[in-house]
């Protein structure tokens, strides 16, 4: 807990993509039902996972062109306090005769390249001297999850291994990878595959499918999937019907959730899980009144609104900055009996600290400690947030070491606060140097570790410190996905590393992510201010390849 005098003080200061495929669907005979809407568009590794350096080779229509930039002294710039660390990150080229590559530094060089399809992939590895028992296939697909065709062709090589067989886990895996890229066809076929090997198919796997397609707006075929489950041998039971609902208030599709509740509630038992994910979806769409009736509904099925159902509420009214109808939650919990917990004061202390009242939002643990109710690492990276946003860093760094003494260990949520903050500063030593404890803690880091950090390098044009955060995410198996190739194209276009920016355009058009129009308009403004007429030409070559991706697997 933190101390009474150290809050108290902290308070004192306050004021300073594709269209479904129909012909797939034979798994559920849902020709008739499924429309064909359009579009496709979060501990370090062993040292056998060293990776080659990621920064892309600079395209041949790119360098060939004499841009007049020269390299400056900040591309080469380490910390000296980090230069040890930083050179001795495993990076294969720069060892290539003292260590022999690994079988995983094989196959991850083969899949960096982009390839047209899965099949061209299942052709490169076949082509080389590998075997998937070689290999993790699980740390391959976690790797380029965010690379469908390359992690399709690698589930597809792995299969056909002789005495190989894929779990159900790695399964549900390919089928959350294919849902997020939006390849809803191959997912049902996969599904369809799964079917066929007997008890592979589970909750976990309807989960990903009816989330992957909410997300992607397609509400009514989520709704169908859950219509068919028992088909897949899976139970139409309240949880089944909760992760329906869930999914389709987290797609922002309340409307549809509520449709299927009334739907479905009279033939499935419900629990009050049921009523709050609805709450949750009415209060997240800013429809409270129709959220009080849902509170009604619960009553009368014989269940009492909870924390949580109250905590909606409270995060809505926080949104809209209306403290006033907050303190009124808060008092009508307290008739009724329900305490608020960890996450109900971290929502408050965040909004309060979003709207500048740092004194009221420092106040709030006050709160938690008359309830008894104890912080956690959520609470904290709260806390750290909102007074790094103050300016109060000395305050924050506090925060996070004394979190630690009071027995509450800081998770990925909290150093990526904490390094956002050091970015967010210019602080670059204090930003590598929190990746590195996070290292040394065993905290895995995650794809919002590594963005601040790589945007910092952009701005700073810090060329060697870019190449090895790269190779730190696949070190630690965090896949490259379309916001951070955006992030990176952005940054070293305004840093003026055009030739840099079109090698990670290329990259990320030739994996199929399908790059932001303003992206495009941006790189080839920059290019064509720089008389780099034939790189823009390819820019704008590149760009329509990608809409319509060819599908051969």
């Amino acid at each position: 807990m933190l101390r009474k005098h150290q809050t108290l003080s902290l308070a004192s200061s306050s004021n300073p993509q594709r269209n479904l495929n129909v012909n797939s669907l034979k798994l559920f005979g849902f020709s008739a039902l499924f429309t064909s809407t359009s579009t496709s568009t979060n501990p370090s590794a062993s040292p056998d996972s060293s990776l080659t350096s990621e920064l892309p080779d600079i395209p041949s229509w790119v360098s060939k062109q004499n841009t007049g930039t020269q390299p400056s002294g900040d591309d080469d710039f380490v910390i000296p306090s980090l230069a040890t660390w930083i050179e001795n990150h495993p990076k294969v080229r720069l060892f290539p005769t003292k260590k022999p590559e690994t079988p995983v530094e094989k196959l991850t060089k083969i899949l960096k390249c982009p390839y047209p399809s899965p099949a061209i992939v299942v052709q490169a590895l076949n082509a080389s001297d590998l075997s998937v028992s070689d290999v993790s296939v699980d740390q391959l697909l976690k790797r380029f999850s965010n690379s469908w065709i390359s992690a399709y062709g690698v589930f597809i090589w792995a299969k056909t291994q002789s005495g190989y067989t894929h779990t159900p886990e790695l399964y549900n895996f390919m089928v959350d990878v294919l849902g997020k890229a939006k390849m809803f066809d191959l997912l049902l076929d996969l599904i369809e595959e799964m079917k066929q090997l007997k008890g592979y198919i589970n909750l976990d796997t309807i989960f990903k499918v009816m989330r992957r397609l909410a997300n992607a707006r397609r509400f009514s075929e989520a709704i169908e999937v859950f219509r068919r489950i028992d088909e897949l041998g899976v139970e139409k039971d309240v949880m089944a019907l909760n992760g329906l609902l869930d999914a389709l208030v987290k797609g922002d599709g309340v409307e549809h959730a509520c449709e299927a509740f009334v739907e479905l509630k009279e033939c499935i038992p419900l629990d009050s899980s049921t009523f709050n994910i609805l709450v949750h979806g009415f209060c997240k769409a800013r429809r409270l009144s129709d959220a009080r009736k849902i509170l009604n509904e619960m009553n009368e099925h014989g269940f009492q609104p909870c924390t949580v159902s109250f905590t909606c509420f409270i995060e809505a009214y926080c949104r809209e900055k209306d403290f006033r109808n907050v303190d009124a939650i808060l008092d009508e919990m307290k008739e009724k009996g329900c305490r608020p917990n960890a996450v109900t004061y971290t929502i408050i202390m965040h909004a309060r600290g979003r709207a500048g009242e740092i004194g009221k939002a420092l106040e709030v643990y006050e709160m938690m400690k008359k309830d008894s109710c104890l912080p956690d690492s959520s609470f904290y990276s709260s806390l750290i947030f909102i007074l790094s946003k103050a300016g109060r860093l000395k305050d924050a760094d506090e925060i996070f070491e004394d979190m630690v003494k009071q027995g509450v260990k800081p998770n990925a949520l909290t150093y990526n606060t904490m390094i956002s903050s050091a970015c967010g500063h210019s602080l670059e030593e204090k930003a590598l140097k929190l990746l590195k404890r996070m290292e040394e803690d065993s905290c895995k880091p995650d794809i919002s570790t590594y963005a601040p950090l790589l945007k910092m390098c952009c701005r700073k044009k810090r060329m060697k410190v870019l190449n090895f955060l790269l190779s730190h995410m696949l070190n630690n198996d965090v896949s490259i996905d379309h916001t951070t190739y955006t992030l990176l194209v952005r940054g070293l276009c305004n840093s003026g590393k055009l030739e840099q920016a079109c090698a990670f355009f290329e990259e990320m058009v030739l994996k199929g992510m399908i790059p932001k129009s303003s992206i495009c308009t941006m790189l080839v403004e920059k290019l064509e201010k720089e008389d780099m007429i034939e790189a823009k030409q390819k820019i704008q070559e590149l760009v329509p390849n990608v809409k319509e991706p060819k599908i051969t697997v």
